[in-house]
């Protein structure tokens, strides 16, 4: 079994934050570029989105 530290990383493309390998991204990790669902929906917002408005 592989510990958690031998895992390829890579920076998410909306966050900016590491993230760590995934079993389900096996066959296509060289195409990941965020560290989930929630910055891949606010890709063009530049980081993790967040309901509501800044006033």
């Amino acid at each position: 079994m592989r510990r958690k530290a031998d895992l390829p990383t890579k920076t998410c493309a909306a966050c900016g934050l590491p993230f760590t390998w995934r079993k389900k991204w096996a066959r296509d990790w060289e195409n990941v570029r965020y560290c989930s669902e929630r910055c891949r929906r606010g890709k063009g917002q530049g980081g993790h989105a967040t309901g509501g408005t800044a006033s």
